[in-house]
């Protein structure tokens, strides 16, 4: 997400760098850029035009004009609107104190609406101590009750439902299930009742009068709008439209993994005045995060989202048992890394989310993948390349001649070029690994951070551009020994 308005951003703050000092005329040219940036984006138009008029009137200050490199405060001046325009935000929740908080999730068809409802569920009770219970209120769409309660299973979280809708308007009644939920949950002694509403696949469709009387008669504390970021223009008229009818309280934007232009994002607040609160970034359960305007305006800069990243890796760790976490010390630390462990490594990067997504937060690096090049693709190519491997080679890699590599490559898929390219770097994160085992967790961050601007994590690094002949064709004999005095070397640092 965000590829198309960061790179259209970078191209337009090109024109104001290398100035001496700016005029109004050439920052005029500049910024005409970043409002097609906005555009083609899928931002809003009349936000698009009231961004670019609010940089203007400031960058056209004296103070900027004045400044020995302008280009600078421009870049300021666009990240602070940035974040204002899609913030502030509360995270907090409305708990009510003498009964059970009620929270409301309304949204078209196919937003993602039931699937948030358990990411939403799980957020509640494991990171804030709730007791919450779902509510199957959607009876109008085949199998969404049936879909919550495989959820509720899955979770380990209590669903209430009456059943589905039949034909001829018998059978439970959305507004009812409501009300009967909520006695139920404060006989269970449940606090916090998440109700799953019922959505249509326009607009136009949506009963709002159900809505309406839901809130009504049940009084949610928090009334959230689960709106798909792939939408685009359509994500901002349907928030509109829900706000006009029930008083959103928030935002939860979904799919954000996707190939969602970052339009949504940049327009709802602006143009409904309802806060995105939080994000869904994965199809897992846990992938719900807090929405952050700075940091997503650092992204959108093409800046990263450090912060992001940390959070990600500590949640990746509590994960795993400390005797893990102690043996992976203790190989690092001995250069007892094989290829095995390299391979749980990326297994455990895996469950961070999505690669493409995580080299994005990191600074600098989301410039570095090539148009149309998944990083999940090259991660995938080199999982390939280690399973076609024997239990030995994996252990001592230096076994792996020029037949072997043959193998390997017929095995994987891959050609024998690659695999010698993979198999030296290795060797170099095998040394950087050593290196990072005695580092602090801020310490490690930075050296990833300086390892993509060298472009160590670029996916195209894997194919050589050109191989350069030395002569001398090494024996297998000479290069395993040429290999051992490295390793030598590597432990003695």
């Amino acid at each position: 997400m965000f590829e198309t308005i960061t790179r259209g951003l970078t191209d337009a703050l090109k024109m104001l760098r290398g100035r001496g000092r700016l005029t109004e005329a050439n920052m005029r040219d500049g910024l005409r850029q970043v409002r097609t940036a906005l555009l083609e984006a899928d931002v809003n138009f009349n936000v698009a035009n009231e961004f670019i008029e609010r940089v203007t009137q400031t960058a056209l200050g004296k103070e900027v004009l004045r400044s020995l490199d302008p280009s600078e405060q421009i870049i300021q001046i666009i990240y602070t609107e940035l974040a204002q325009l899609m913030g502030p935000v509360d995270h907090r929740f409305h708990f009510a104190k003498d009964r059970p908080t009620v929270i409301m999730l309304c949204g078209l068809q196919g937003s993602g609406k039931t699937t948030t409802a358990g990411k939403l569920a799980l957020l509640l009770r494991d990171k804030l101590g709730r007791k919450p219970m779902l509510v199957a209120a959607d009876l109008q769409r085949p199998a969404a009750v049936d879909q919550l309660k495989v959820l509720g299973e899955q979770l380990g979280i209590a669903v209430y439902s009456e059943g589905a809708a039949v034909p001829g308007g018998k059978g439970p009644n959305p507004i009812s299930v409501c009300q009967n939920a909520l006695t139920h949950a404060k006989k269970t002694l449940l606090d916090t009742v998440i109700l799953d509403t019922a959505g249509r696949l326009h607009i136009a469709e949506m009963p709002m009068d159900e809505l309406k009387q839901i809130d009504r008669l049940v009084k949610p504390d928090d009334v959230f709008l689960v709106c798909d970021a792939m939408t685009g223009q359509d994500a901002v008229n349907s928030s509109k439209a829900f706000n006009d009818a029930l008083d959103l309280n928030g935002v939860i934007l979904t799919k954000l993994d996707g190939d969602a232009r970052g339009g949504a994002a940049l327009s709802i607040k602006e143009v409904t005045k309802v806060p995105i609160k939080y994000i869904g970034v994965g199809e897992k359960l846990q992938a719900l995060e807090e929405f952050h305007p700075d940091r997503m305006a650092q992204r959108i800069l093409g800046h990263g989202d450090i912060m992001g990243i940390v959070e990600k890796v500590q949640r990746v760790q509590q994960q795993l048992s400390q005797e893990e976490i102690q043996k992976q010390q203790e190989k690092l630390e001995k250069g007892n890394f094989t290829l095995d462990d390299f391979r749980k490594q990326f297994e455990t990067i895996a469950k961070m989310g999505n690669m493409k997504e995580l080299m994005a937060q990191m600074p600098g690096m989301g410039q570095m993948i090539p148009e149309g090049e998944d990083p999940d693709v090259a991660v995938r190519r080199i999982q390939g390349m280690i399973d076609s491997m024997t239990k030995k080679e994996r252990r001592d890699p230096d076994l792996i001649d020029l037949s072997r590599r043959r193998r390997i490559a017929d095995g994987s898929g891959t050609q024998p070029h690659e695999v010698k390219q993979f198999l030296n770097q290795f060797d170099q994160v095998r040394a950087i690994m050593r290196q990072m085992a005695q580092m602090s967790m801020w310490q490690r961050m930075k050296m990833i951070m300086g390892m993509g601007k060298s472009g160590m994590f670029d996916p195209g690094a894997m194919m050589p551009k050109t191989k350069i002949g030395t002569g001398h064709r090494k024996s297998p004999k000479e290069r395993a020994d040429e290999r051992k005095k490295k390793r030598k070397q590597d432990k003695r640092r």
